[in-house]
């Protein structure tokens, strides 16, 4: 029986592992071109994903300085200069423009967003919100929540119930997924969605009987048990 050929038998003698290796450089010497090439390009990839890892640090660092005057105004209901900053330091619309890309700039978006519908500007307001994301426990369904909001200022009741429902069901605790329950249920009212809004307040109800939304739940429960079952 013939002997089965493997394609390894370079491997069993000098003459043919240097047959082989010849082989192999002929064909780097015929593709030298395209292999150097693609080799620059890891290589530019690589520093590419390292300048931008640095970048993104230093964006982070000068952005989380600029944040921080601009929080503090925030904090003390200085809304003008929490937003525009004071010539000596940037306000919190700048900061979320310029370092948008950073956590810092990620922040200052929700910081910007709360600030504007505070003011009143709810078209600015939803846009700077919208660009916020983080899997923070608290600050993502505030998030939410202040988009509901703004929506519901704009009588845009559809959109207002999905934001409060992305809040209420945002890493659902006792503290404060009751209030974005209580927020979803007078949305659905307001687009004329009682069996919505009453399967909210039954949450409320029966999973949070201990939060202070409980009373106004079951009382708002009743109202509309008897609405929906005529």
């Amino acid at each position: 029986m013939a002997k089965k050929n493997s394609g390894l038998e370079f491997l069993e003698s000098s003459e043919g592992l240097v047959n082989e290796l010849g082989k192999a450089q002929n064909f780097f010497e015929k593709y030298r071109t395209l292999i150097l090439g693609a080799l620059v390009g890891l290589v530019a990839i690589a520093a590419g994903i390292v300048g931008w890892k640095f970048y993104q640090n230093s964006q982070n660092e000068e952005g989380q300085t600029a944040l921080f005057p601009a929080v503090y105004e925030f904090e003390n209901d200085s809304l003008r200069k929490a937003l525009k900053g004071d010539g000596a330091s940037l306000g919190l619309t700048d900061i979320a423009d310029e370092y948008g890309a950073s956590k810092a700039g990620n922040l200052a978006n929700f910081y910007a967003g709360a600030a504007l519908l505070k003011q009143g500007k709810y078209d600015e307001a939803i846009a700077y919100l919208e660009k916020f994301s983080s899997s923070d426990l608290l600050v993502q369904a505030r998030a939410y929540a202040l988009l509901g909001d703004a929506r519901m200022e704009k009588k845009q009741y559809d959109e207002a119930t999905g934001a409060y429902k992305k809040a209420a069901e945002y890493k659902p605790n006792k503290f404060f997924t009751p209030g974005y329950l209580m927020k979803l249920a007078v949305a659905h009212e307001a687009a004329n969605q009682p069996k919505e809004a009453l399967a909210a307040y039954d949450e409320i109800v029966e999973k949070y009987p201990e939060s202070a939304e409980y009373a106004s739940a079951k009382k708002y429960q009743a109202k509309l048990q008897g609405a929906v079952s005529e």
